[in-house]
């Protein structure tokens, strides 16, 4: 158990498993691929739509977009498509590269968060808003994990990450905190709202990935025992 745990919180690398694709720039990946790819997107986004309707604060990313959609009139969707771009661009030097998971990770998760919204429960107590945001995040982490682990490409925060701790040898979790930090502090002195949600999202997003990465690389291991 303590051995599953510090593993978790060091975890450096995403695990290769017998069903991921061998390069990102696949783009005729085998069915179970591309299955475990979409269904990590899916669970991605209604974690996201778990964390907006609990309506006790939203993302850090989403933080820095409505405090530059505030200092620049712009709209949250240019802030957050100009964000993507920058966050895209800062891959170069790092030699993070795209994929078709790239692409499906801006599609999939809109639409699965506009039909969310729909469906899931608002809450009005804070208890329940408060364990709505962290079951949340941890669907978050674990969809993280079986997107990643398809190896077709990584969402531009989630590519981000990858490529500063495989650069700097810093666990992913740790960086993972250290961008969600940085993107919420900034964006409240953009002028951005933050609430207890966002904190919470902060400081547990990046131990949540490393969990789904270890989880999903756990059921992996038990499917080939058997």
């Amino acid at each position: 158990m303590i051995k599953n745990i510090i593993y978790i919180f060091t975890l450096k690398k995403v695990p290769k498993l017998v069903w991921s694709s061998s390069y990102e720039y696949n783009l005729k990946p085998k069915k179970i691929t591309l299955f475990y790819l979409v269904l990590g997107l899916i669970l991605f986004g209604i974690g996201e739509g778990l964390l907006i309707t609990a309506n006790i604060g939203v993302s850090p990313w989403f933080v820095l977009h409505q405090g530059l959609a505030f200092k620049t009139g712009y709209t949250i969707g240019l802030t957050t498509f100009i964000v993507s771009i920058i966050v895209l661009l800062l891959w170069l030097p790092l030699k993070e590269k795209p994929g078709l998971g790239t692409i499906l990770n801006a599609i999939l998760i809109s639409v699965v968060i506009d039909v969310s919204l729909l469906i899931l429960p608002y809450p009005e107590h804070f208890l329940f808003q408060l364990i709505q945001v962290i079951i949340g995040i941890l669907i978050i982490g674990i969809g993280s994990g079986y997107y990643l682990c398809s190896f077709l490409g990584a969402g531009p925060r989630d590519g981000l990450n990858l490529a500063i701790s495989r650069h700097t040898n810093k666990s992913i979790a740790l960086v993972r905190t250290i961008l969600e930090v940085s993107a919420v502090v900034i964006g409240f002195f953009l002028g951005g709202i933050v609430g207890i949600g966002t904190l919470i999202y902060a400081i547990g997003i990046g131990y949540s990935v490393s969990f789904g990465l270890f989880f999903v690389g756990k059921i992996y291991k038990k499917i080939e025992s058997n």
